[in-house]
Order: structure tokens, then sequence, then C-alpha cells
């Protein structure tokens, strides 16, 4: 685990092994989500809907999705 300090301007710098972990370099963008007093960073995706698509697989089971499906 490493650690950042704020300076006076309010700016962070990343840790090396943490901007390598999270394959960000200078100049890309990342999204800040704080929830509950944590606050998670995570480089933002070239397409939202690419980086979604896939989060809920295995949510339902797939005779529940049937069963929806042909009510339809």
């Amino acid at each position: 685990m490493s650690t950042a300090k704020l300076s006076q301007k309010n700016q962070i710098v990343i840790p090396k092994d943490a901007r390598q972990k999270m394959k960000v370099s200078a100049g890309d963008t990342l999204i800040v989500h704080t929830i509950n007093g944590i606050t998670l960073l995570y480089p933002k995706p070239d397409r939202i809907a690419s980086a979604l698509q896939s989060l809920a697989t295995g949510a339902y089971q797939n005779s529940y999705l049937k069963k929806e499906r042909d009510a339809w």
C-alpha cells in the first residue's frame, strides 16, 4: 500500500505502483467516485457501454430470464 499527500493546491500524485496497476499514464482521464467517505479512482473507459456490458453477468438464473422473456 502506498500513500499520497495533498499539496497546498489540493493536488495529489498517484504513486507509480498504483498507476501501473491501473494502467494509466499522464493525460488519461480518471473517474472519481466517493461513497460514505471512501474515494475510488478508476480509469475512464473509452466506451461506458462496453464497460457496463458484462457487469450484471450471472445476476439472474437462466430459468428466470427464459420465464421473463417468454412472458413478453
